[in-house]
This record gives structure tokens, sequence and C-alpha cells, in this order.
């Protein structure tokens, strides 16, 4: 059977797939979790009424299936820049614990599953030692690791579903921080993808947002918005003029409640690629209550959409 997106190695029936080791994450990991896995079964139930009517194939990609894990071999550019502005933030490892469990929960839903399974990420150690763990839920699955930036492949996939209009995806993307880039996501525009995404509002993407705007690190900024320079500084902060014994003083401040606007403006980018976007995704809080991500599902079918919206509301 020919696979629904070209290969840049030899596949095997049941290759490794990579997921965190530790122990990072406490309630809002399992509720995020819960959430996702509600949402895989009620896309299976509705998918398979249909896939063999009209021949489709469905697709499963977990963009970061194993990232989280400080202890890599080797850092990526990318992921090397997220760790500095961790360190440099004080931002605390388990504030960005990614997905713990998700292949395993995918792959033990007992309906009829995917046609294809690709898990992405870019550390090797991790996948090793995943792959003693989930081998016996292979089960002639046709699995498939792919050890390579998520980015690249998120535009693969995108490329194969414009080219065979037959194939149907669901895209879990939940980065330990800002390594999605808005040009990979683009690309995903007029396909058959249902996508979840977990967006770092109350961590990273705040925390570079600073009080005075200097914005150190405004190249990361605008690739992950996608939005230039000039409008996030109007977007995220106000301007005006104090009246002192030495003249009028321009005064820049940040917006108030800074964490739901970076979700508007996020959920707002998500509707310009695709049709239905959930507009009050799933908040997940950290154990001061303080809200550390936004869970969001976005499709071109407003059932998906409507499904994601009951099961973050219950």
């Amino acid at each position: 059977m020919n696979k629904p997106y070209k290969e840049d190695s030899e596949c095997r029936e049941c290759l490794t797939i990579s997921e965190p080791q530790s122990s990072w994450g406490g309630v809002w990991t399992e509720e995020k979790l819960d959430a996702f896995e509600k949402y895989v079964k009620a896309y299976l139930t509705i998918m398979n009424k249909y896939r063999d009517q009209y021949q489709w194939k469905l697709i499963y990609f977990d963009g970061f299936a194993g990232s989280g894990s400080r202890n890599v071999e080797a850092l990526t550019e990318d992921n090397q820049v997220m760790m500095n502005l961790m360190e440099e933030h004080r931002i605390s490892v388990e504030e960005l614990a990614p997905y713990q469990g998700a292949a395993e929960r995918v792959l033990n839903i007992k309906q009829r599953g995917f046609d294809y399974y690709y898990f992405v990420d870019i550390d090797k150690k991790s996948n090793e030692a995943l792959e003693a763990k989930l081998k016996p839920l292979c089960n002639g699955k046709k699995i498939e690791f792919r050890h390579n930036n998520a980015n690249d492949e998120v535009v693969n996939l995108a490329n194969a579903m414009h080219h065979n209009n037959k194939l149907r995806s669901l895209v879990l993307l939940d980065p330990f921080g800002m390594q999605l880039d808005w040009t990979s996501i683009k690309k995903l525009k007029d396909t058959g993808t249902d996508l979840w995404i977990l967006i770092p509002t109350g961590v990273i993407v705040n925390r570079l947002l600073d009080r005075r705007c200097k914005l150190t690190h405004i190249e990361k900024l605008t690739s992950f918005f996608g939005k230039d320079e000039s409008f996030l500084k109007e977007y995220f902060y106000n301007t005006r003029v104090d009246k002192t014994l030495f003249g009028a003083v321009e005064v820049v401040e940040k917006v108030k409640e800074p964490i739901q606007k970076i979700a508007e403006l996020y959920i707002q980018q998500m509707g310009t690629i695709f049709k239905h976007v959930t507009e009050k995704p799933l908040v997940l809080y950290n154990t001061r209550n303080t809200p550390i991500f936004h869970f969001a599902c976005a499709s071109n079918n407003s059932s998906a959409v409507k499904i994601a919206h009951e099961i973050i509301n219950k």
C-alpha cells in the first residue's frame, strides 16, 4: 500500500514512538489528555461511518511526540533557544510539561483506528526508551517515527494532503515552547485536517512580551504569531503621555489580561486558516490557579469544532 506522504528513509512495520519519560505535569496534564482522548474517539466514530464510502485514508500525526525531555543528545537550534529562554525568564520545566501518554491512549483505543500513525520528534534517546514500552501496542498498525523538525514534517503532511484529496488527518501539535512557526501551520489551509494545538499563552509567550515593550526576542514572537513587530506592539501595548515637572513623558504599558489577549490573537490567526475554531479553548491552570496554556481545536468541519466545544465545556 502506498504511503500517504513520501519517506526519507525505509519504513519498518512498527517504528518507535517518542514520549517524554519524566513525571512533569499535574492535574492539568490529565485534563488535556482526557479531552483529547474523548475527541479522538468521537473523531473515529464519525470517520468510520464514511471512510470506506469515500475511500478516505486516515492519518494521526503527533508533531512533538517526545518533546519535553531535557536529556537530549543533540538539541536543535530552535530547542536550544527555548531552553535559553526558559533559563532567562526563570520558567520551570513543570510549567512547560508536554503531553504524557498521548501515544499510549491513541494506540489503545479499541475502535477501528487510523490507517497511518506518524510520530515526529527530534530526540533520539527518548524514542529508543519508548520503543520497548509501546511495541506491544503496535499490533500490526502502520506506525512511523519521523526523526525531524516538526515544522518540516507539518509541511510534508500538508503537501501530501494537497496532492491527495482522499487523505484526512487528525493533527496534535503540543510543543514545550514556541517551536512552531506560523508559516508551517498555514500550509494546512484547505486540507481535510482537524488540528488540536497547545498554545503556551501564560508561560513563555507572556514572558517574552515584557512589561516595557523591549521585546528582546521579537523574531521568536513574529514567527510564532505570524504578525510583524509593529502589529504586536500595537496589539499588546498601550501608549500614554504623562505630564511631569520635566515635561511630557511617553509611557508604554502592557495591556491588561495579556494571557487572554495572547489566546485571542492566536485563535484569530487560526481562523484565517480553518473555517471553524474553538472560540473558547480549554484553559489549563497551574497549582497557583494561573492560566498557563490554552488548548484549541480547528477544522474545516463545523461538527468537529462543535464536538470539541462540548468536550471542553463538560
